[in-house]
């Protein structure tokens, strides 16, 4: 897929964020060939890195080495006592800002039989304790620490709307075994969601999103949930769906029961 965007794309520079699944060095080997394309992933702690290689002294027989010394694991130097760390405020989960401490720098990542990698590694910790430490890793080494962790948050959003559709909507849950079938039924749930997302924002009108919530569950912001029930009590209550007569106090059952009845269901559906 990534070749196939590089090919439709091929002078745009292509930041592809991935979840820990895809920091594997054949897969990275692979992927740093393309011109302007960039990984950004997790780094496991324990992950083999090493320095450049040294310059070939002249005369010297055999193949030329492929990489370095070995370099501490991410492991190592999170316990290390020397290791130097930087304050860095960046956008973090929930669209907020905060202070995080980190440590980077450059490495080769290698496994033998796979060209080596060259990446920028960043360890994160948080001065406060609230969340344990990580890596992340991003091919390019030149790029800003702070930029590159602020590409990595970038995937949260786009993990929650998996999320959202897969228990809303029913991605993923289909019940067909034709392939054909499961590739047009998830692209649109996929537009269904940003269907429903837009119907709302119509229906807002600006106003603030009216966000239900429980004593035992307190929220600031809506969540798609809130934004599914929202715009079906706009469509279950509206003309288009009304089998009985015209007058506005009675829809075969008392108005009040109904808008009840539809303001429970919409959160239950």
């Amino acid at each position: 897929m990534i070749r196939q965007v590089h090919r439709w794309l091929p002078t745009r520079q292509l930041i592809i964020v991935a979840d820990g699944s895809y920091a594997v060095v054949a897969f990275l080997a692979n992927l740093v060939r393309l011109p302007l394309v960039t990984l950004v992933t997790r780094l496991r702690l324990d992950a083999a890195l090493y320095d450049p290689a040294p310059a070939r002294q002249a005369g010297k027989r055999g193949r030329p080495a492929v990489k370095g010394k070995r370099q501490p694991t991410l492991a190592k130097r999170l316990a290390d006592p020397t290791t130097v760390w930087q304050e860095c405020t960046v956008t973090w989960y929930g669209g907020i800002t905060r202070i995080v401490e980190i440590a980077t720098g450059t490495a080769l990542w290698y496994h033998p039989g796979i060209s080596p990698v060259a990446i920028r590694w960043i360890l994160v910790r948080d001065p406060e304790g609230k969340f344990a430490s990580q890596a992340v890793l991003c091919t390019d080494q030149e790029a800003d620490p702070a930029q590159i962790l602020a590409w990595f948050v970038m995937r949260w959003p786009l993990e929650v709307t998996f999320h959202e559709v897969r228990t809303h909507l029913g991605v993923e849950t289909q019940r067909q075994w034709s392939d054909l079938a499961i590739l047009r039924t998830t692209p649109a749930l996929l537009a269904l969601f940003s269907l429903v997302t837009i119907f709302a924002h119509q229906l807002l009108d600006e106003h603030p999103f009216p966000v239900r919530q429980a004593a035992w569950y307190a929220k600031a912001l809506p969540t798609f949930s809130d934004t599914l029930a929202f715009v079906r009590q706009h469509l279950w209550s509206s003309s288009f769906f009304a089998r009985s007569s015209s007058r506005h106090e009675m829809v075969e059952i008392p108005r009040v029961l109904f808008d009840r009845l539809v303001d429970t269901l919409a959160f239950t559906a």
